[in-house]
C-alpha cells in the first residue's frame, strides 16, 4: 500500500513538474513591422477593405504563415519607417527598400526579395529626353530613398536643383501640375502608376542602380527574425506562394 502511495505521489510530482514548466514557455512574440503607406504596388491604403496592401503586405503575411510568427504592421511612411527601426519602436520594416552597402552599415538585410532600380520621370509632354535635359531644372525625390541618393550624387554634374517630399504621390503630382520638371523614382512603381492610375507621367532613358529590396532590422538585432524571413521566402517560392502574389499585382 505505501508503495502504490509513493508511486502515485510521484506521479503527482511529475505531473506538477511538466506544467510548471509548460507554465513557464515563453509566449509567442509579437513582432511590430514598420512599412511605407503610399507606395503602390508595395503597400498602399485599400479604401474597400479598410487596410492596407500590397506586394510586400502580402509576402510578409505569407512569411509570417510559414514561419509561425505574429506580428502588428504600422504603415507610417519610408522615412517614418527607418527611423522606427533606428530607434527602437519597430523590430523591422519591410517597405521597398533596396538593399546598399552603406545602408549595410545601419541596417541588416533578408535576402533580397524583389529586384528593382531607379529611372528618370517627367510630365508626359515634357521635352526632357536626358540626364543632360535636366540643367536648370528643379527635380523631386522622395526623403531617404536610393533615387533621392543617387539625384543628389549627380545634381552638381547636370546642374539642377533638389525639392524633396515625404511620399510618392505628392511627389507626382508635383511633376505633373509643374511644380518640378522631373522626379527619380523606382521603375516598377511608377510603371505600375502610369498604367493603373492613368498618371500623365512618362519614363526616360535606362533603369538606375538596379538592385535587390529587403527586409530590414536594425543592425546587430533580431536574427531571428532575418532567419525566419529568409527561410520562408524560400519556402513560398518554392511553393508557388511568392509567384501568384506577384501575379496579383501584374508581376
Amino acid at each position: 500500500m505505501k508503495r502504490i502511495t509513493r508511486v502515485l505521489l510521484l506521479i503527482l510530482v511529475l505531473a506538477f513538474l511538466l506544467t510548471g514548466f509548460a507554465g513557464c514557455k515563453k509566449k509567442t512574440e509579437k513582432y511590430i513591422i514598420y512599412s511605407d503607406n503610399a507606395f503602390a504596388p508595395f503597400e498602399f491604403f485599400d479604401p474597400e477593405t479598410n487596410k492596407y496592401i500590397g506586394v510586400d503586405m502580402d509576402i510578409l503575411e505569407a512569411i509570417a504563415k510559414d514561419q509561425n510568427f505574429e506580428y502588428e504592421i504600422k504603415n507610417e511612411g519610408f522615412d517614418a519607417a527607418m527611423g522606427a527601426v533606428q530607434g527602437g519602436q519597430a523590430d523591422g520594416m519591410i517597405a521597398g527598400m533596396t538593399i546598399t552597402e552603406k545602408r549595410k552599415e545601419t541596417y541588416d538585410f533578408s535576402d533580397g526579395y524583389f529586384e528593382d532600380g531607379q529611372i528618370l520621370v517627367v510630365p508626359v509632354d515634357s521635352d526632357i529626353s536626358s540626364l543632360e535635359n535636366l540643367r536648370g531644372k528643379v527635380v523631386a525625390v522622395k526623403t531617404s530613398t536610393q533615387g533621392a541618393e543617387y539625384a543628389e550624387s549627380i545634381s552638381e554634374e547636370y546642374g539642377f536643383t533638389l525639392q524633396y517630399y515625404e511620399d510618392s504621390p505628392t511627389m507626382y503630382t508635383a511633376v505633373i501640375n509643374g511644380t518640378n520638371d522631373a522626379c527619380f523614382e523606382d521603375r516598377s512603381v511608377v510603371g505600375w502608376a502610369i498604367k493603373n492610375e492613368g498618371l500623365a507621367l512618362k519614363t526616360v532613358g535606362d533603369v538606375i542602380n538596379p538592385g535587390f529590396y529587403g527586409f530590414a532590422v536594425k543592425k546587430g538585432t533580431h536574427a531571428e527574425l532575418i532567419k525566419m524571413f529568409n527561410e520562408g521566402l524560400k519556402n513560398i517560392r518554392a511553393n508557388g506562394t511568392y509567384d501568384k502574389i506577384l501575379a496579383k499585382y501584374g508581376y
